[in-house]
């Protein structure tokens, strides 16, 4: 079974919040955008919204800055996870992750990962714009030139 990985395109996402509110709620039953996996940041100088999710890596340095054997990877989705039991709240994890995508919940004050809603991620499915996107590792650059041609032709026109 390929695994498949959570993509972006940022051109889509309007910043409504949606994937973070349906991500908390999903994880912590409360509609919570603070609680979220995922975190949209706005880009006010260039007006783009960019969702910052864990890019699930080959080599994750989170995982080998957890000093208490946390995090590790779901051998059916290939997800990441923290385990809560285990997370002493160090962040070294946070520290480590050069795209910012651990963070620590405000409630337990542990740190959480995109999980990938155990291979159904909730981002991708209620994403009104499609700017989340769940895809083979090798349609992601796929999906990048198609976007690029997108925009080339709007500037062209």
């Amino acid at each position: 079974m390929t695994r498949k990985l959570l993509t972006v395109v940022p051109e889509r996402c309007t910043g409504c919040l949606v994937c973070e509110l349906v991500c908390s709620f999903y994880h912590t039953k409360e509609f919570n955008p603070e609680r979220s996996r995922i975190d949209i940041l706005r880009d006010e100088e260039n007006g783009i919204n960019i969702p910052v999710i864990c890019r699930q890596c080959a080599r994750p340095l989170c995982q080998e800055a957890c000093p208490s054997d946390a995090i590790h990877r779901d051998e059916e989705t290939g997800a990441m996870s923290v385990d809560g039991s285990k997370c002493i709240g160090c962040r070294l994890c946070i520290a480590a992750c050069p795209f910012g995508a651990p963070s620590v919940d405000p409630t337990t004050m542990l740190t959480t990962i995109c999980d990938l809603c155990r291979g159904d991620p909730r981002c991708v499915r209620y994403c009104p714009r499609d700017a989340v996107l769940y895809v083979r590792p090798d349609r992601i650059s796929l999906v990048r030139r198609q976007e690029g041609v997108k925009k080339m032709a709007r500037l062209a026109s």
